[in-house]
C-alpha cells in the first residue's frame, strides 16, 4: 500500500499532543484543473515550506502540493530537536571529505539552527525555541569521547556551547539512573514543531506561494516545463522540488534508492504537575547514545515527551506502546504507573550514511531528503539552498549535493529487509551495551 495512507487517515492529524495543542487550521482546497508555476513543490514540512517561503520572497510563483495537509508528517510529529551539526560528526566529515569541508558543512548547520531560533523571535514565537539539547552516555567511556569530541568543536571550530558533566551532575540534570555522564549543549535546542510548521505555511502564503492539501502527486513527467499530475489537476512548473522525504512515494527512483522510510514513535504523559522535576530539572530536550535512540522532553504543561523505538517495516505495530513505554519505564523507573495520555508514529527518511541526500535529479527537478533524525534544521536549511539554487546560486546546493550517499543495496525492493536485519544486530549490541 502506498506509504502515504498505510498509517493515516487522508488529511487527518494523529492523536497527538503536538495536534492536541495547537488550533489547527482549515483545510486548504485541494488543486483542481490545470495551472502552471515558476516552481512546483512536493510536500509541505520544513522543506519544502522553507524552499516555498525563500521562493516566493524572491517573486517566483510557487505552488505547494502535499497529499495530506501542511505539517502533516514527520515535520510536525517528532522531538523539535534543533540539533548541531550533522548526524555524523565534525571528525568524520574531515577524514571523508576535507576540513574545508567540514567547516563550510558546520557553518552551514549553525546557520539551520540560527534560521529557526530568529524565524520563531520574530514570527512564530508560539513555537518555543528553547535553548538546551543534552546528551545521555551510558558508560564513563562514551562520557570521555563525548568531552573529548566537545573541546575538538570548541578548538577547531570556535563552538564553547557545551558542557561536559560526569554522573552524578548528569543525573542532577536528568534524573535517570541509566546515564552516566553526558554533556548538554546550550547551542542546540527544541520547539515545538508542528506550530512551527504551520507557522512557517502562514509566512509562504503570505509571500504569495499557493498550497494545496490532499493533492497526492501520483506522476511527474521530466521536461522543460515539468509535468506533475494529482487525482485531479496538473500543475506545468518550470522547476521542481521534492520535499515528501520519508513520505514521497515512489514517484522517482533516485530518491528511492537514496532514502528509506523508516517509523519512529512517541508517548505524551499526563501531566507531571511538581513530579516534573523528577525527572527533568531544566526545560531542555535529551537524546542518549543507544543508536536505537532514546529522545524525550518536557511539554510546556509538564507532561514527559519520550520518543524511540524506530521500526523498519512500513506499517505500523499493531501495538505501538508496550515497548515504547517499557523503554521509558527502564530509564525513568520513577515514572512506573504515570497515565499516559498519547501515543502516536510517523515516519521519516534515512540515508545509508545518516548525511542528507540532496539530489538534481533533472535539470530542474531538486531533490532533498534523507536527513536521518536531524531534520528539524537540516531539512529547512535544504529548502533554503535549493531556493537559492533555483534563483541562480548553486554554490551551497552543491556542497550538500556534493556529499557521497550510496544507494541502499538492492535500491527501493531491498533496502527495508537488508536495514532491518542490519538495525537487529545493533539493537542487540544497546542491550548488551557493546
Amino acid at each position: 500500500m502506498n506509504p502515504l495512507y498505510r498509517n493515516a487517515t487522508p488529511g487527518r492529524f494523529p492523536n497527538s499532543w503536538y495536534a492536541a495543542s495547537v488550533d489547527l487550521p482549515a483545510d486548504r482546497p485541494p488543486l483542481y484543473g490545470d495551472i502552471k508555476a515558476d516552481v512546483s513543490i512536493v510536500g509541505a514540512g520544513f522543506n519544502g515550506l522553507s524552499a516555498a517561503r525563500h521562493l516566493a520572497e524572491k517573486g517566483l510563483d510557487v505552488v505547494v502540493l502535499d497529499a495530506h495537509r501542511a505539517g502533516f508528517g514527520a515535520s510536525g510529529r517528532y522531538g523539535g530537536q534543533v540539533g548541531s551539526g550533522f548526524n555524523a560528526d565534525q571528525e568524520d566529515l574531515a577524514r571523508r571529505y576535507s576540513h574545508d569541508v567540514a567547516h563550510h558543512l558546520w557553518s552551514l548547520a549553525e546557520e539551520a539552527k540560527a534560521d529557526i531560533r530568529e524565524t520563531c523571535a520574530a514570527h512564530i514565537p508560539e513555537a518555543r525555541y528553547t535553548p538546551g539539547i543534552a546528551h545521555g552516555c551510558y558508560s564513563p567511556k562514551e562520557t570521555a569521547e563525548y568531552a573529548s569530541y566537545a573541546d575538538h568543536l570548541a578548538q577547531h571550530y570556535d563552538y564553547d556551547q557545551i558542557t561536559t558533566y560526569d554522573a552524578d551532575a548528569f543525573r542532577a540534570l536528568v534524573k535517570s539512573p541509566r546515564y552516566q555522564g553526558g554533556i548538554l549543549d546550550r547551542g542546540a535546542g527544541h520547539i515545538h514543531p508542528l506550530r512551527y510548521a504551520l507557522g512557517l505555511a502562514k509566512l509562504a502564503e503570505a509571500a504569495g506561494a499557493r498550497l494545496y492539501d490532499r493533492s497526492e502527486v501520483h506522476h511527474i513527467a521530466h521536461g522543460d516545463p515539468a509535468t506533475l499530475r494529482t487525482g485531479k489537476g496538473r500543475v506545468s512548473a518550470n522547476h521542481v522540488i521534492l520535499a515528501g522525504n520519508g513520505y514521497l512515494p515512489n514517484i522517482e527512483r533516485k530518491v528511492a534508492a537514496k532514502v528509506m522510510p523508516i517509523n519512529s514513535f512517541i508517548c505524551a504523559t499526563e501531566p507531571l504537575g511538581e513530579r516534573a522535576a523528577e525527572v527533568l530539572t531544566q526545560d531542555i530536550a535529551v537524546a542518549d547514545s543507544k543508536f536505537v535512540v532514546n529522545y524525550f522532553r518536557m511539554s510546556e504543561d509538564r507532561r514527559f515527551l519520550f520518543g524511540g523505538r524506530e521500526s523498519y517495516s512500513i506499517g505500523f505495530p499493531k501495538d505501538i506502546s508496550t515497548a515504547l513505554i517499557a523503554r521509558m519505564i527502564n530509564l525513568f523507573p520513577q515514572l512506573k504507573g504515570v497515565g499516559i495520555d498519547y501515543v502516536w508514529g510517523g515516519t521519516l527518511g534515512i540515508t545509508m550514511t545518516r548525511l542528507p541526500a540532496l539530489q538534481r535529479i533533472a535539470p530542474n527537478i531538486l531533490s532533498g531528503a534523507g536527513f536521518s533524525g536531524h531534520g528539524v534544521a537540516l531539512s529547512g536549511l535544504a529548502g533554503k539552498v535549493m531556493g537559492e539554487a533555483i534563483a541562480g546560486q548553486a554554490g551551497r546546493f552543491d556542497t550538500l549535493a556534493d556529499l557521497k550517499i550510496p544507494n541502499f543495496p538492492g535500491g527501493a525492493a531491498f533496502r527495508a529487509p537488508l536495514l532491518a536485519l542490519a538495525m537487529t544486530w545493533y539493537s542487540l549490541r544497546d542491550r548488551l551495551g557493546v
